[in-house]
């Protein structure tokens, strides 16, 4: 009789290992955890690449309407090339003239859709014009089917103040049409936990698989700390240090 109770014990502890190093495994998503890489976008435009596990490059100018302005990053498509498991990340922000100046037929035809007042579907078609525009952009210069799409949300933009429900849904637009144009390939969130409370506050944005944490730190062993759960709820794949380049670490 002890026998199987034995058996049984070690199945359970083996299957206990396998569940543990099988969620290991899919930590970091498309990341193998542990592997460093770089981000970069057009401030290194023309300068020597780095070469890392991976890479993620910035599609815009740093404003989320540059790609329609004609203000792209220039060397999107070399940069994206330059490096292995690319992805790219976005630029962000929410400005009721977006609306006026930006959006999208597509993206007002389907906020007029939601379940929500006119102030949100106008924001909801500000993210989705944005997600449109720049993966337009990206897939004009031959850069596509990332490994990840990264909405940089950062306080630098512009947002609301007075009601942080109309970034959460902008931000919502953005994931739901980045999600419909490229099914399959996750979407994630670079920023700070002060960031995105200040902009986000504790409201929900559905669908987001991920966080980049930008922890401003120089050291790659102190980065790492950032690791675990992020600032969305959702679990932390990167977190960013910085030297005279931008690197990134796989939790």
């Amino acid at each position: 009789m002890p026998r199987p109770i034995f058996v049984a014990a070690v199945g359970a502890v083996l299957a206990a290992l396998l569940a543990l190093t099988s969620a290991s495994a899919f930590a970091a998503g498309p990341y193998l955890a542990g592997q460093t890489g770089y981000d970069l976008g057009w401030p290194q435009c023309g300068s020597a690449y780095p070469a890392g596990a991976y890479g993620i490059v910035g599609i815009s100018h740093g404003r989320p309407f540059d790609v329609v302005n004609g203000n792209p990053n220039p060397c999107l498509a070399p940069e994206y090339t330059s490096q292995l498991d690319h992805g790219m990340y976005l630029s962000t922000g929410y400005d009721p003239i977006y609306y006026t100046e930006h959006a999208t037929s597509t993206c007002v035809q389907k906020s007029a859709t939601l379940l929500i007042d006119s102030a949100h579907q106008q924001a909801w078609a500000i993210g989705c014009s944005w997600a449109e525009d720049q993966q337009r952009y990206a897939s004009s210069v031959g850069a596509v089917s990332p490994v990840a799409w990264w909405l940089d949300v950062e306080t630098a933009n512009s947002w609301s103040t007075a009601d942080l429900t109309l970034n959460s849904e902008t931000l919502q637009g953005g994931v739901d049409m980045l999600s419909a144009l490229t099914p399959g390939i996750p979407v994630g969130v670079y920023s700070t936990p002060p960031q995105w409370g200040a902009i986000a506050g504790t409201n929900h944005v559905a669908g987001l698989a991920a966080d980049w944490v930008a922890t401003g730190s120089s050291s790659q062993r102190r980065a790492a700390r950032s690791c675990g759960s992020g600032f969305t709820g959702e679990p932390v794949w990167l977190v960013q240090w910085v030297t005279t380049l931008d690197h990134d670490y796989a939790c």
